[in-house]
């Protein structure tokens, strides 16, 4: 029976230095392994021990990581010795097939986004509601824009109100970290899991993610779970399971619990 394991990276399963969370006395602290490097800088971790639980998991499942990242930035990770089969990027604009991008995919998604206003439209917008406290505007893929902000500085309810004018046109809004991402409320995670899926002939699901832009792909899941940190505990949802640990070591129950779950 082949099962179908669909994980977010960022906060979910690798953690940069900020998002450790770790607590108590430092010989307590666990060993760590580099996953990723940026400008030859070492950025993004998991602990050892989860680093040999995902190869498990991997060898006796079909594991997909499923992330925002766009595909250059999924890239710079490398969680496994042998690179997983598929990947999804960009929210789900991506299918990534033995590392190359699947075109007729992305066709398909670009198809299915012209029923909502396009990227331009809240680029412009950005830019007019733009203040001191954004430090980077960009765009992902040419399918959605995200902002870099100052949280410190972050206008109360500005957010509330991106989210407000994002709804009218399709779109959505997810606060992770440092990043306010707005997205065509179409661009889904799930959807791309699910053609995955297809492609492999899955019998049974599982999912794990932190953020309001995970909710679908959990949802979707016949099992998943989050970590005890993140937007989706900030906003107390309760459509998953949730780990007792926060941070780092969260990450590393997360793939104890697939993989429990998996040999059900």
């Amino acid at each position: 029976m082949t099962v179908l394991v669909c994980s977010d990276l960022d906060r979910t399963l690798i953690y940069s230095q900020a998002a450790f969370a770790l607590e108590g006395p430092d010989e307590t602290m666990p060993r760590l392994l580099c996953v990723e490097f940026y400008d030859g800088r070492p950025l993004s971790y998991v602990t050892e021990a989860a680093a040999r639980a995902l190869e498990v998991l991997a060898a006796e499942t079909t594991f997909v990581p499923v992330t925002t990242r766009t595909p250059e930035q999924y890239r710079r990770v490398h969680l496994l010795e042998k690179p997983p089969a598929y990947a999804i990027c960009s929210n789900g604009g991506h299918i990534l097939v033995a590392g190359e991008d699947d075109p007729a995919w992305s066709r398909a998604v670009r198809e299915r986004l012209t029923a909502c206003a396009p990227l331009t439209e809240v680029q412009e917008h950005l830019t007019r509601q733009s203040g001191d406290f954004v430090l980077k505007r960009r765009t992902a893929s040419d399918l959605f824009a995200y902002t870099v902000v100052d949280r410190a500085a972050l206008p109360a309810g500005w957010v509330d109100d991106l989210t407000g004018w994002c709804t009218e046109r399709g779109w959505r809004t997810s606060l992770q970290g440092r990043k306010v991402y707005c997205l065509p409320a179409s661009l889904t995670k799930a959807a791309a899991a699910a053609e995955v899926a297809a492609r492999t002939g899955a019998a049974a699901t599982l999912a794990a993610g932190d953020s309001l832009l995970d909710t679908e792909l959990l949802a979707w899941a016949n099992a998943a779970i989050r970590p005890a940190h993140g937007e989706l505990h900030d906003t107390g949802w309760t459509g998953s399971a949730v780990t007792a640990a926060r941070g780092v070591r969260a990450g590393e129950e997360i793939i104890s619990w697939l993989s429990r779950r998996a040999a059900e």
